[in-house]
């Protein structure tokens, strides 16, 4: 379908309505593979994270890694990792973005994509959380706690844990993080009523401007404790008009996959679809691009931060990463010249780092579309929010207040 329309499209400098080019798309698949950066940013001293590469570190302390799919996109073309070639023609167009906002959460690096870009920076808590948050939460909850201090959400378990079974005093605890974390075995306290503590202090917290309050189910027994799937964010609402307000303004259906829908409080979505892990994740992207025809689907998947990144586990994430490259090819076969197909990260988890935060990086990006002719170098982009504006872009809507729209340069129609 051949538009013209009056949004600014970005880098050309020019008007969509100047040009007659078949660019506006019916689907966008956006994939965010929360955690995997490709890089320090150069402020990366100032979060202690210098030296950090998710991506790079990985590949290096591995001897290479075996990506083919994201190799024949463009993936090692955008830095160099170890294993990846860069005597391809890459099928994707690809690059590599800078964080504007402050922080290196989730769900900044998430309303960023999305648009927003933040020049607050949310609390933290590095000495635990002050005595009158706690006493709030005792009178709201009629509960005792235990913790109240920086941890891994695993350690704290084997310290705390039994402790809590004995006590039923939940575990409080956060990390480098705007979150205020609380462990729960669901035995002792059941999931309802974990989640009923959680929207008790999401809305006691709202004050002081805490970005994210987590549900932190266990499971089993001293000396053997595991976190569930059943954990759920809840996330401070976005603090202005993103890409998904714009589409659902524009009668387009938004569809979010894995955590997106405590990410954005389920603002600006039609639905959200929780998933088990990475691969439930992407066989309900595929699912919901047999039912959409039209529309935003946008997933997180979650398992390379939460099960290996925050572990420490280089192995663990290389084997995420390869069964990653083995099921897109579940997606980019049902692509059609009427897709755009995003994939990027939102903050990187270098697991080869001293200590278990997220590590403040670059995020790679690559974009693919059957109807174009070949991968270009998307460069150094200043902001996540260019995503968000090409995805306006490609939709043909409202433009965004951040972010430069790269869709000129990704869809070089076969027959130009």
């Amino acid at each position: 379908m051949l538009i013209r329309a009056v949004a600014y499209w970005g880098v050309e400098g020019i008007k969509l309505s100047e040009m007659s080019i078949n660019c506006i798309k019916e689907r966008v698949i956006l994939i965010v593979l929360d955690s995997v950066g490709i890089g320090e940013l150069p402020d990366a001293e100032d979060y202690g994270d210098l030296g950090s590469n998710t991506l790079g570190n990985i590949a290096g302390e591995l001897g290479g890694l075996n990506l083919p799919n994201l190799e024949s996109m463009g993936l090692g073309l955008i830095e160099d990792i170890e294993g990846l070639r860069k005597d391809v023609s890459p099928t994707a167009s690809f690059g590599k973005m800078s964080e504007a906002s402050k922080g290196k959460d989730s769900t900044i690096g998430h309303w960023e994509l999305s648009g927003l870009i933040q020049d607050y920076s949310f609390p933290v808590f590095p000495n635990g959380f002050p005595e009158e948050v706690i006493e709030k939460f005792r009178k709201a909850t009629g509960l005792d706690v235990i913790g109240n201090f920086p941890a891994s959400g695993t350690e704290i378990l084997k310290d705390l844990g039994e402790e809590h079974i004995k006590t039923g005093k939940p575990i409080i605890y956060t990390s480098a993080d705007s979150v205020f974390q609380i462990a729960a075995h669901e035995d002792v306290i059941t999931l309802n009523r974990l989640y009923e503590i959680c929207r008790m202090m999401r809305k006691i917290l709202n004050p002081y401007r805490v970005l994210r309050v987590i549900a932190r189910p266990f499971i089993g027994r001293p000396g053997d404790f595991r976190r569930t799937r059943a954990r759920k964010d809840y996330s401070m609402p976005p603090p202005g008009r993103t890409v998904l307000d714009i589409l659902r303004a524009a009668g387009l259906p938004v569809v979010g996959i894995g955590k997106i829908g405590d990410i954005f409080a389920n603002r600006g979505l039609s639905y959200s679809i929780p998933t088990d892990d990475n691969r439930d994740g992407m066989v309900k992207i595929t699912n919901e691009m047999r039912r959409m025809r039209k529309g935003l689907i946008l997933a997180n998947l979650i398992d390379f931060d939460m099960v290996w990144g925050h572990r420490n586990d280089v192995d663990g994430y290389a084997n995420e990463l390869s069964e990653f490259d083995t099921n897109i090819t579940m997606i980019l076969e049902m692509l059609t010249d009427s897709d755009l197909l995003i994939i990027t990260a939102d903050h990187g988890c270098d697991p080869t780092m001293p200590g278990t935060d997220h590590t403040r990086e670059y995020v790679p990006l690559l974009v693919y579309n059957p109807s174009s002719t070949r991968g270009r170098d998307l460069g150094i982009r200043d902001t996540f929010a260019d995503v968000g504006q090409t995805v306006a872009s490609a939709f043909g809507v409202s433009p965004l207040e951040n972010g430069i729209s790269f869709l000129g340069q990704v869809i070089t129609p076969k027959n130009a």
